[in-house]
This record gives structure tokens, sequence and C-alpha cells, in this order.
């Protein structure tokens, strides 16, 4: 039986984990959410974690006054997310934390030896070199849930020392807005670009789906998960969300990875990994999928997308500028104050007017760049 902290067990990836650990009969150490205290409550009155943590400092006391009856220890802040990030007991903690609140969390547990899950994408789009390093320091592994990058990791199995993949080809949905051009988005409402055709996932990871910054975010994890340059990343738009991406090899053959689009998958191989086990969730019929289709991305009108390939691209920290840049201006548009074209706008010109093309930088710099992002991005629309 392994023990599991979960970080933001509330969100999507959060409750979808939980009840892969159920079905595994995995113990839960430790649970986090940001400020949902009313499904927090229900999970840790299920699971009986011994650390519960309440990153919202201004929900701390209601909750901890909710669950007094219970043997809980109740943390609050990223102070908390840390410790329970470096608890001894832990054998592996899956973080899907949304945003770059999540890297300090990462670093906590690298830093006391723990493998992580890594489904917060921002710790390694923000901080790629410093966690990267960490792990290699430590002897820890980062175990990729974001499904494409679990089917990259899956592909790779066997491989590793012997054969570098020629190319990683990155699989996305297209989103919603999938074949729009430019003048058919102008008056994009939020309701359109949250309604994602295959997946569901929280407000924010849906709106970047739909800018296609997520596939963005995706080709900088890449490049750190995988050790891979920039331009031997190909996106590809694979609209039915089957092939959940692939690896081209020095011989021409590809091996992908294929199944239903649902995240247990991907959670449940990082958290069972080498091992595979049967999975609650339906099995892929090619016969009745019978078509599978491939596009070329749109990065003229999807400007997101070439901004991460752009920042990634220049190194430094750039793409903790671009993706600061893009919290903030999701922020705004899901508050109704800038239109949905306006994201993609405002993330390529923070690439122009910030400059971070430093080589070493540590912890601090990064949130440095991210504040810097925030601020000009606040600046230009208010």
């Amino acid at each position: 039986m392994k023990k599991i902290t979960i970080l933001g067990s509330t969100g999507s990836i959060g409750v979808q984990s939980l009840a892969v650990c159920k079905n595994l009969g995995y113990e839960i150490v430790a649970l986090s959410a940001n400020s949902s205290i009313d499904q927090f409550e229900a999970q840790v009155r299920e699971f009986s974690p011994q650390y519960a943590v309440i990153a919202d400092e201004f929900a701390y006391k209601k909750f901890a006054d909710r669950i007094s009856d219970l043997p809980v220890k109740v943390l609050c802040g990223v102070e908390g997310l840390c410790e329970i990030a470096a608890l001894s007991q832990n054998d592996l903690v899956l973080n899907a934390i949304v945003g770059i609140a999540g890297l300090r969390p990462t670093i906590a547990a690298l830093q006391a030896g723990h493998d992580v899950a890594l489904a917060n994408k921002e710790s390694l789009v923000a901080g790629g070199k410093l966690v990267t390093e960490l792990a290699q320091k430590n002897q820890v592994r980062i175990l990729p849930v974001d499904s494409e990058h679990s089917a990259i990791f899956q592909c790779l199995n066997g491989f590793e020392g012997r054969c570098k993949p020629k190319k990683l080809i990155l699989t996305a949905s297209g989103g919603p807005f999938f074949g729009k051009k430019r003048d058919e988005l102008q008056n994009v409402a939020l309701t359109d670009a949250l309604n994602h055709p295959n997946w569901s996932m929280g407000a924010k990871i849906t709106i970047d789906s739909a800018t296609l910054m997520n596939k963005g975010l995706e080709v900088m994890e890449a490049v750190w998960l995988f050790g891979m340059h920039p331009q031997d990343i190909e996106i590809v738009i694979q609209r039915e969300s089957i092939v959940h991406s692939a690896v081209e090899f020095s011989d021409n053959s590809v091996i992908a990875q294929l199944g239903v689009p649902d995240m247990k998958i991907p959670i449940q191989y990082a958290l069972t990994y080498p091992e595979r086990h049967p999975c609650e969730v339906p099995r892929l019929s090619l016969k009745e999928i019978a078509t599978l289709t491939f596009y070329e991305p749109d990065t003229e009108t999807f400007e997101c997308l070439s901004a991460c390939i752009e920042a990634i691209t220049r190194g430094g920290l750039y793409p903790a500028v671009v993706n600061g840049a893009n919290e903030q201006a999701v922020k705004l548009f899901l508050a109704g104050k800038i239109s949905f074209l306006q994201i993609g706008e405002l993330v390529h010109r923070s690439l122009n007017e910030i400059d971070c093309s430093m080589e070493q930088y540590d912890l601090d710099d990064v949130f440095r760049a991210d504040r810097a992002a925030r601020d000009f991005i606040l600046r230009e629309v208010m």
C-alpha cells in the first residue's frame, strides 16, 4: 500500500486522483485545497488524512472549526503546502495545484527526496531548470500526469539510455474553436470558451485549451521532462483525443499511446509506475472509433501557442513571463474585463516588453519574472 499526498484535491485532477487511490487501496496521508471548504470537508471525512491544508488563509479558521471533531492537523498557506509535500510518510506526492502556486510545493517534495506525480504544469514551465536539476541531484522521479506527457513517457519506457527519440509528437484536441479564424473569434462568450468538446476540466485549464495556451505550456514542459529541443517537438491537432501523443525514432518509426479521453489512465499510471493495474475506464474500441483525424495547429489565430514556442526557444525566464502573463490575462477574461483574443495578444506582447534573458536564476528570480508579467498585463488593461 502506497502512502500518497494530493495537493489540489478539490480540482478535476485531484477528485479523479482520489477515486484512483480509493480503487487501488492507497492510503491518503495529506490533502490540500484552495478555498472550496464544503467539498474539502467531505473529502477529509471520507479519506481521513493525517493533515489537511487550506491554501486560502481567509478560509482557514472556518474550515478548522468545521473539522475540529476529527484527528486531523489543519495547516494553511504556502507554508502548509510545503510542509505536507515534505512529510517523511509520503511515498509519492501528486501535485494537482493550478498555477505557479504549485511550484514551491514541488520544490519542497523533491528536496525531501519524494517522487512527484506532476499535474502542475507551471512547476516545469516557470521553474524547469531548477526542478529538473533538483530531481536529478536527489535521484527522485518526476512522473507526468498530463495525458500527453504520460503518453510520451509510456512510449519511451524500455528505451531509456538506448536510443534518444528524434521527435516528440504532442497531440491537441484543438479546443472548442478549432478551425475558427480571428474574425470569427471577436465576440467569443465565456460560456463558449468553457465548452470543451472532449474533456471536463476546471475553468482556467479549459480557457487555456481554447486559446491553445495549454499546448504551449506542454511544449515547454516536454523540453524539460524529456531533454528535447523545442524544434524537435511537433504539435498535431487530433480531434478525437484518442491518440494522446507519440514518439518518432531515428528509423522513422512512430510509437503512439492511445486510449479513451479519461484522465484516470495517466493518473493511475503515475501512481502505480512501473506497474499497471486494472483501471475503471471504458475500453477503447478502434472499430467503434473508426476514424482518427489529424491537422496542423493555427499559430496565427492562436497566439498563445506561438508565444510559448518563442519563449522556450529564447530560454532564460521567458517561459515564466508568458505563464504569468497568461494566468493574469485568463483571470481578467473570466472576470469579463478583456476579450478572448486579447489573452493571446497580451501574452505575446509581454515577451517583447519584459527582459528575462538571464541564464542563471534562482527561485526568487522566477517569482520576480512572474510578478513582472502580471503587473505588465494589469498596466496594459487597467
